[in-house]
């Protein structure tokens, strides 16, 4: 006896995208309280809701501005082997910062520096929580015999 799955109603289909955008804002919005809690330059004064509002801000810049930036310096990206995307990312977070402070949120990134650290804690940390959250999908393939097969 075999059970042979049913594809997806439409409704399944979303909810599952609510709960995916959900997990990815609340793991933004802890990566960057981990960064406020180990970079001294990134401080957060307020209640925990306006964290989130920062992650969303951070989050919109992320997907709407940063593939234009990525594109505009993409000889740079390439020259220094991608290495410049820090420098976008933490030209992004004092741009969140900066928006954060006109909407009266107190999340202060002090310097590049500070953005360059911060940007690679909330990097880190978001990749390690979307990993365990089993939102990143790694696939190891091992060959064995004849390379490449035949």
């Amino acid at each position: 006896m075999t059970q042979e799955s049913q594809p997806p109603t439409p409704q399944q289909l979303a909810w599952h995208g609510i709960r995916r955008l959900t997990l990815r804002w609340l793991i933004s919005t802890l990566a960057i309280f981990v960064a406020i809690w180990i970079v001294p330059g990134i401080t957060f004064a307020g209640p925990g809701w306006q964290l989130g509002i920062v992650a969303i801000i951070l989050g919109l810049l992320n997907s709407l501005v940063r593939p234009l930036l990525v594109l505009f310096v993409l000889p740079l990206v390439i020259l220094t082997l991608g290495l410049f995307v820090f420098v976008i990312n933490a030209g992004l977070l004092l741009l969140a910062s900066a928006l954060a402070d006109a909407i009266h949120i107190a999340f202060q990134v002090n310097t590049f520096w500070d953005a360059l650290w911060g940007g690679l804690v909330i990097s880190l940390v978001s990749s390690l929580l979307n990993f365990l959250a089993g939102e990143q999908q790694i696939q190891v393939q091992i060959n064995r015999g004849d390379f490449p097969p035949s």
